[in-house]
């Protein structure tokens, strides 16, 4: 298969075309060559790439963390095991964050049940507890 214009690699990809200039300048995808016209010119494995980049956005890896694994990847020293050590930091992070979703879903639910839902804001229980919590 021949180098693929930006906008093919694109609509292969199905990301936006500012979303693989994005990751050029974050240096996640390397800049390609350009042709004579100026137009950039990619192999089409990065196609591979850039899914492989949206499928660890989808499981919480964030873009620093994505460029760690590609870096990885390619190294030669690298394990599995190094890989898994990611991954269930990764596990710990989401579940420290499931906790902390699960407490503010409570604290709202008890504030939104303490208001009525009626009168002035001047009466409102929760924008009160927002308020004393600004200490």
């Amino acid at each position: 298969m021949k180098d693929v214009t930006i906008g093919q690699l694109a609509k292969a990809a199905r990301v936006n075309i500012e979303t693989i200039r994005y990751y050029e300048r974050r240096g996640i995808l390397p800049e390609p060559p350009r042709r004579e016209s100026g137009y950039r010119q990619y192999a089409p494995d990065t196609v591979g790439r850039i899914k492989f980049i949206k499928r660890a956005q989808d499981l919480g890896f964030s873009l620093k963390e994505i460029q760690e694994l590609l870096s990885l990847r390619v190294d030669p020293g690298t394990t599995s095991a190094d890989i898994k050590r990611r991954a269930e930091a990764k596990l710990t992070d989401i579940d420290t964050k499931l906790r902390d979703l699960k407490r503010m879903k409570t604290a709202l639910m008890k504030l939104t049940v303490a208001c009525r839902g009626r009168g002035p804001t001047s009466e409102c229980p929760i924008l009160d507890a927002l308020e004393s919590r600004m200490d």
